[in-house]
C-alpha cells in the first residue's frame, strides 16, 4: 500500500474550508434545500439499485456533509440511520433538516467527528447502534483522506457480521485526464503526493466570496482502494465503474436527459465514476 505525503495542517485546513462553505451550499440551488423538504429523496438511481432495499436496516453514512443522503435512506426505509462529519456546522445543518422533515432522533443521529475516529464516536454515542447493516460512502469523499488503509479498517470495523459497506466516488481515471478535453493522459495516476489548493469559492458557486480558500486532496488508485478494503476483512460482492458522472468534470461533457454528464457518443468512452459493495462475512 502507498504511502501519501501532505502538509501536517490538511486536517485543519480542510476543516475550515468546509465549516465556511456549509452556509452557501444550503442555499445553494445544487442542493436545493426546499426541494429536498418536499421530495426528501436524493439518491442516485444506480446507487439505489445496488444498495437495494434498506426497509427496517441500521446505516451509518461517513462523512455527510449536511446530510440530505443519509435523510435520503431514513425517507427509503432505513430503520435507524447515523450520519457522522468533522464539520460542526454541517451536523447541526443535517440535525435542523432532520426535525425539519420529520425524522426523529429516534431514527436519525447526526455525530461530528473524523472520519477516522467513527469507531470511537460511534462508541460514545448511546443513540449510535454499534456495527451497521450498512456504511455508506458517497461521492467526492475518499479524496480528503491521506490513508486509505486506515479508512478501510475503521469503515470495515462498523459493518455487522452479514452486513456491507458501499462506496459511490468518482473515478481515479478521472484526476489524470487533462482538464478540458479528457482525451490524454495529463497528470501521474500513481502521484503520492497532496494537491493543495486555494481557489475561492466553491463547486456549488465558483464565484461565492470565500476566505478559507487552503484545501488539501489526495487521489487514490483503483487498486489501493480494493486492496484496503479486503486486508480489513471485507470480501468484495462487486465493482462496478460507470460511463457517466454527477457535473461538468471536463469541458468535453454533455448533461443527458437523465441528468448525468459524458461524453460525446463519437467518442470512445472512459469510466468517470465507480460503486463497490464489500461484505462482513458471518462468523
Amino acid at each position: 500500500m502507498r504511502t501519501h505525503t501532505g502538509p501536517e495542517d490538511w486536517r485543519a485546513a480542510n476543516r475550515a474550508m468546509w465549516d465556511e462553505r456549509v452556509p452557501i451550499h444550503l442555499a445553494s440551488d445544487y442542493y436545493d434545500q426546499d426541494g429536498f423538504r418536499r421530495d426528501r429523496d436524493v439518491i442516485r438511481d444506480f446507487e439505489a439499485a445496488e444498495v437495494g432495499d434498506v426497509t427496517g436496516k441500521s446505516l451509518l453514512h461517513l462523512q455527510c456533509h449536511i446530510g440530505q443522503d443519509t435523510l435520503s435512506w431514513a425517507h427509503r426505509g432505513a430503520a435507524r440511520v447515523v450520519g457522522l462529519d468533522f464539520s460542526e456546522p454541517a451536523i447541526e445543518a443535517a440535525r435542523e433538516l432532520a426535525a425539519e422533515v420529520g425524522i426523529g432522533p429516534d431514527r436519525a443521529t447526526f455525530l461530528t467527528a473524523d472520519v477516522y475516529d467513527a469507531a470511537q464516536a460511534v462508541a460514545a454515542s448511546a443513540a449510535a447502534p454499534p456495527a451497521y447493516d450498512v456504511v455508506y460512502t458517497g461521492l467526492g469523499a475518499l479524496c480528503w483522506l491521506p490513508d486509505i488503509r486506515r479508512w478501510a479498517e475503521t469503515a470495515a470495523s462498523l459493518v455487522a457480521p452479514g452486513g456491507f459497506l458501499y462506496l459511490a466516488e468518482f473515478h481515479p481515471l478521472t484526476d489524470v485526464l487533462d482538464d478540458e478535453s479528457a482525451s490524454r493522459v495529463a497528470y501521474d495516476y500513481f502521484s503520492r503526493d497532496a494537491w493543495v489548493d486555494e481557489s475561492p469559492g466553491t463547486y456549488t458557486d465558483f464565484s461565492a466570496p470565500t476566505v478559507h480558500n487552503r484545501r488539501v486532496e489526495w487521489q487514490h488508485t483503483l487498486g489501493d482502494v480494493v486492496s484496503a478494503l479486503a486486508a480489513a476483512g471485507l470480501r468484495l460482492e462487486f465493482l462496478h465503474e460507470h460511463d457517466m458522472t454527477m457535473f461538468q468534470r471536463f469541458g468535453s461533457l454533455a448533461r443527458g436527459d437523465d441528468g448525468y454528464f459524458r461524453l460525446p457518443a463519437d467518442r470512445p468512452r472512459v469510466p468517470l465514476m465507480y460503486s463497490l459493495k464489500a461484505t462482513r462475512p458471518r462468523p
